[in-house]
């Protein structure tokens, strides 16, 4: 039996755990006061806020208990916001406002901001226009094909994807444009990067263009998130460009650098959302999706890091959904990573922490009707802050045909302020909608269809061993194409698809968003010019890279320097002289 089923193992000793103690706080009548006691002090504790209509409501929703075995039940299990396991959130409080009398700073709104299209001053532009009016600047950038593999805009047969779905980085001098006029020290700024097989060589840019702009001592004061979750592209996408061990490799290099010296960014992004928007249904994405993430503690572990270190630094990424199972999902799974990194890693408190970021579901929008897709995300949004998510993007109606235009992107992102800021389910009290006897139905069937998937993965000898099966990879493929054929047969419906169908409507007439030819040319032009300009320095970085790779020091520190002389594309070329190149598994 490996570690995933420690893990399940683990979480029916909770179980067992909490049943116990039910049971003591009714049988022992010490422990039965000792239990009311702390229920009447919770009470007393909860501060009152006033809505804007006069009701007075307490900041924190707490059923009506005075039975201790179901007092006991109920914080061990349900609990309250940031007490473990987690279920209601891994803070105290979030989502409140700040004149509501805790003495606590107003928590950081959680709405991020996803963009890339063009070159870097393009993207640049559209990332001011969407904080313009937000107290935090909270930015997640997205990049182009040519990037997503690490190859350079001058490549061969690469320039119709230049700009295109992203913004084209290949230079650290990209870098300093794509944040230009963005204070990137700011306690209020942070910086997410949807980046994976050339992660580390992103992530040394960022850190390089910053240290331009800010000086070298800013590094420390840099937050944000680069995705670099290679196991979910091995499984559902295809952005892998070296060989599954050197990626491990390269990725536990860039953790134990960002753990020592940038202390405030997360160097993995666990990414569930690409899972669920390949096919996979809710409780896969989590499955699959937790499993990886122990899987990355495993394995940096095992290279000697320390879990309560590392640990902390690590977040998550989820999708959210129309299916019930995202009524729950995100709460079952901050259960099992509090339990599973507790009980069988040992980490600490910090460590148990499941930090979440979620984005509603791509997959879930269509092109006929597409306004409807408003009303959609406006669902998914609900649903992903009844499952207290630390970060939101919300996605646009018009995806479905086009890169989104200013006017959707707008309305998403103020989808959320009404949801937050104008509506009162989430602005006054932390728990309004958690722990319903509904919730409660779905979240145990989700736990049970996470924990039997983590039991199969097991027996298939653990996530790697289950990737060179094809398993997880296999599994979403059979789930895709039941949601296509139960949309084909209207078993599953969808609003303007296959009911209440308007045959008689059309798309909107839209300038599609591409990137010219010009601009496509202009980034060719300064590639090579970067290139050009730093011929010599560059071998002699890439030949001490190439000693750093062959002698086992830290890739990624040798990346810090390397990337001032050198792009993207030559960077990768020489790691794939000598690392070699992923070959997908057949």
């Amino acid at each position: 039996m490996g570690m995933l089923a420690d893990i399940a193992r683990a979480c029916a000793a909770y179980d067992a755990t909490v049943e116990a103690e039910v049971c003591n706080a009714r049988s022992d009548a010490e422990a039965g006061r000792a239990w009311l006691t702390r229920w009447q002090a919770l009470q007393a504790a909860i501060p009152r806020v006033n809505t804007p209509t006069g009701l007075e409501l307490p900041r924190l929703a707490l059923p009506v208990l005075d039975e201790p075995g179901a007092i006991a039940r109920f914080l061990m299990g349900e609990g309250l916001p940031g007490t473990f396991p987690f279920v209601n959130g891994i803070h105290p409080e979030i989502y409140l406002e700040p004149e509501s009398g805790s003495g606590q700073p107003r928590p950081e709104e959680p709405t991020r901001l996803f963009a890339g299209l063009g070159l870097a001053e393009d993207t640049n532009a559209r990332f001011h226009y969407l904080t313009q009016h937000q107290p935090s600047v909270r930015l997640s950038t997205a990049f182009d094909g040519p990037t997503l593999y690490g190859l350079d805009s001058d490549a061969e047969a690469v320039f119709g994807k230049i700009g295109e779905g992203g913004v084209a980085i290949d230079t650290v001098e990209d870098m300093v444009r794509l944040y230009e006029g963005f204070d990137l020290t700011d306690p209020a700024c942070s910086v997410s990067m949807t980046i994976n097989g050339p992660a580390p060589i992103l992530l040394a840019m960022y850190v390089a263009a910053a240290k331009r702009r800010f000086g070298a001592d800013c590094v420390a004061r840099l937050r944000g998130t680069v995705q670099a979750d290679v196991l979910k592209e091995v499984q559902a996408q295809n952005e892998v460009i070296f060989p599954l061990d050197a990626s491990l490799r390269f990725l536990g290099d860039m953790v134990e650098h960002c753990v020592r010296a940038v202390p405030r960014w997360y160097p993995i992004s666990i990414s569930g959302y690409h899972i669920a928007e390949a096919g996979a249904t809710p409780v896969q994405q989590a499955a699959y999706t937790l499993s990886n993430g122990f899987c990355y503690v495993e394995t940096f572990a095992a290279r000697g890091l320390d879990v309560n270190a590392f640990a902390p630094r690590l977040s998550f990424f989820l999708d959210c959904g129309l299916d019930i199972e995202y009524l729950a999902l995100a709460r079952a799974c901050r259960r099992i990573w509090a339990i599973g990194m507790r009980d069988v890693f040992g980490a600490n408190e910090r460590g148990q922490r499941m930090r979440l970021h979620t984005q509603t579901s791509g997959r879930s929008l269509v092109a006929p009707a597409f306004k409807n897709n408003l009303t959609r995300t406006a669902v998914e949004l609900l649903l992903a802050y009844a499952n207290a998510t630390n970060s939101c993007h919300s996605n646009s109606a018009d995806e479905p045909f086009t890169t989104p235009g200013e006017e959707y992107v707008k309305l998403a992102a103020n989808a959320q302020a009404i949801l937050l800021e104008e509506s009162g389910l989430f602005r006054h009290m932390m728990n309004a909608v958690a722990g319903s006897p509904g919730m409660a139905v779905v979240q145990e069937a989700v736990t049970c269809g996470i924990l039997a998937e983590l039991k199969t993965l097991d027996e298939l000898g653990g996530v790697l061993a289950a990737i060179e099966h094809r398993y997880q990879r296999s599994q979403i493929q059979d789930a895709a194409l039941r949601y296509e054929r139960q949309i084909g047969s209207g078993e599953r419906p969808s609003v303007g698809v296959n009911r209440y169908r308007d045959e008689s409507e059309r798309l909107p007439e839209v300038e599609m968003m591409r990137t010219s030819k010009a601009k496509k040319e202009r980034q060719v032009s300064r590639v090579k010019a970067f290139k050009k300009r730093n011929r010599v320095a560059a071998g002699r970085a890439l030949d001490a890279l190439s000693r750093v790779v062959e002698s086992g020091g830290n890739v990624f520190v040798e990346l810090l320097d390397t990337v001032e002389v050198c792009s993207l594309g030559q960077i990768t070329a020489r790691l794939h002289e000598l690392v070699g190149r992923f070959r997908p598994l057949v």
